[in-house]
């Protein structure tokens, strides 16, 4: 697991904007490289697709795949979450026989949506599975492991909700 130090934001909502997102994904590139470049990056739908486009360009990756797990209800503050993830199209994934993977997504809040997401892409056959958020939100996770051996690249730490340069225009970043 590689998580940038002293990059623990406050509690209540974080506004990232997008120097601080370049930053992370720069960082998470970064140390990407040191572990060894994926042959396939897989998005969760829809954050995960910015960050993943932005990185596939800086580790020079064309393989970009998606798929659709969501664990709210919707898309506003503090949503309701679904009690467990609801995966769509779980087949665009493709097949991954052989393939190291990595998972990426702007938001790992409980852990459940990337575990969710690793098994499918198991299940598709790949031979290394590593997964990227952007920001961990610490007050939500509730996976087996603690967040930093679960998630193997974190940009960011955070305690509450976080709203994306993608998701509102605020000129306020913590």
């Amino acid at each position: 697991m590689a998580i940038r130090p002293s990059a623990v934001v406050p509690s209540g909502i974080t506004h990232l904007l997008w120097p601080r997102m370049e930053e992370l994904v720069r960082w998470i590139s970064e140390a990407v490289r040191v572990d060894g470049i994926p042959q396939t990056l897989v998005a969760v739908l829809r954050g995960g697709a910015v960050p993943a486009v932005c990185l596939s360009h800086r580790l020079g990756l064309r393989d970009v795949r998606a798929v659709e797990v969501t664990h709210t209800t919707d898309n506003s503050t503090n949503a309701t979450k679904t009690p467990k993830p609801v995966t769509v199209n779980p087949a665009s994934l493709g097949d991954l026989t052989g393939l190291d993977v990595l998972i990426v997504d702007d938001v790992a809040g409980t852990g459940h949506t990337l575990t969710a997401t690793a098994q499918l892409v198991t299940d598709a056959g790949a031979s290394r599975v590593r997964s990227a958020v952007c920001v961990m939100n610490e007050d939500n996770w509730t996976g087996r492991l603690p967040a930093e051996a679960a998630v193997t690249y974190i940009g960011t730490i955070t305690h509450g909700w976080v709203i994306f340069p993608w998701e509102s225009n605020d000129e306020h970043e913590h």
